[in-house]
């Protein structure tokens, strides 16, 4: 194993705990900005050597879930510091989270391997389980709070919360189940003769278990530093005048680079079966597994909640679902899918910006 993808994770946490000892200067906001990006790069290689040994889709599975389980982790702990100023962060990051991965990451994926391939293919199988499943965690999580009626706009009552929350963690358990078991082909990436990859072979148990330590650190130094500059995020919107809202995209960012940075580097490597299990992944771990999360703690600690996307962002959303049951309705892709999804994104910050 190479010492840079030991040393970066290790400098990353190293500048992670100078963060509580001193105060964030200008300086330190620097290197914790570089050390983030030095840690997202270990982070995939380090999920790379996970997925190579345990194989697909384990190891996309494997990057989803660890991110949005630290990502919950981020949200949670703003919520509870936040109390009712961070009502509607929940909302934000999720639908940021979605946003960026079904147009943005989806949409690199596709340009990058449109340009480098010409044309790719993927499992309609999979790529169309996954799409309803995100379509239906997405409609019950962050559409229907807007137009029930049994509590305030946006909100949803008590009974409601539970049946979202038991419902989106059914629904996202079930996806994994058919994922890994049930009809784990569905997933799996088309065999590529050219891709060295396929054909090296698989590191140790030694090798693999070193990883995925080495994962987790990169992941919480990640995260940790994305939430030590999140004060440094909210100073810059304010002093722009940008909406509150844009706070919410620019945590799903930071957290989504590993995965997308992952996802990009296997469309470059004519995989772009895993690039879809991985952004389509990630999406509905962002939601299977946060709405429950933030539920509890609203409900325990009796915080606001505010789930309800307002009318701009749900047009914004129904439409990236629409292209997107469009341009993956076929099987194969090419640079004109991926341009489509990149100037959906481009639309969804700029009308973040500008609203």
């Amino acid at each position: 194993m190479p010492l840079w993808f030991i040393a970066l994770p290790a400098a990353g946490a190293a500048l992670l705990g100078a963060t509580f000892a001193l105060p964030l200067s200008a300086w330190l906001a620097t290197l914790c900005g570089v050390a983030l990006i030095g840690a997202v790069i270990a982070a995939v290689h380090h999920a790379e050597v996970v997925a190579h040994r345990v194989g697909e889709p384990f190891g996309t599975l494997v990057l989803a879930v660890a991110i949005t389980v630290i990502e919950v982790a981020l949200i949670v702990s703003l919520m509870l510091a936040g109390g009712e100023d961070k009502a509607t962060l929940p909302r934000d990051t999720i639908y940021s989270a979605v946003m960026i991965i079904c147009t943005g990451v989806v949409g690199v994926c596709l340009l990058a391997g449109g340009l480098s391939h010409h044309e790719q293919s993927f499992r309609l199988e999979g790529t169309n389980s996954a799409l309803s499943a995100l379509v239906a965690l997405a409609g019950l999580s962050l559409v229907l709070p807007t137009f029930t009626t049994s509590s305030s706009v946006g909100t949803y009552t008590f009974s409601q919360l539970a049946f979202v929350a038991v419902s989106s963690l059914a629904l996202w358990a079930v996806f994994v189940f058919v994922q890994t078991v049930r009809h784990r082909d569905y997933f799996l990436p088309q065999k590529n003769a050219s891709n060295e990859d396929v054909h090296a072979l698989p590191p140790s148990n030694g090798q693999a278990w070193a990883s995925f330590a080495l994962l987790m650190v990169s992941l919480v130094v990640v995260v940790g530093l994305a939430k030590q500059l999140s004060p440094v995020i909210e100073a810059a919107v304010s002093a722009a005048g940008a909406p509150k809202t844009v706070i919410g995209i620019a945590i799903a960012l930071l957290v989504l680079l590993p995965e997308t940075w992952a996802a990009v580097r296997a469309a470059l490597a004519d995989r772009l079966q895993t690039s879809m299990n991985l952004a389509l992944g990630s999406a509905l771990a962002s939601i299977g597994l946060t709405i429950p999360a933030v539920v509890v703690t609203a409900t325990l600690l009796d915080l606001p909640l505010v789930l309800g996307l307002p009318p701009k962002e749900l047009v914004l959303l129904a439409l990236t679902f629409l292209v997107g049951a469009i341009t993956l309705g076929t099987g194969r892709t090419n640079v004109m899918q991926g341009a489509v999804h990149l100037v959906l994104f481009a639309a969804f910050l700029f009308l973040s910006l500008v609203p």
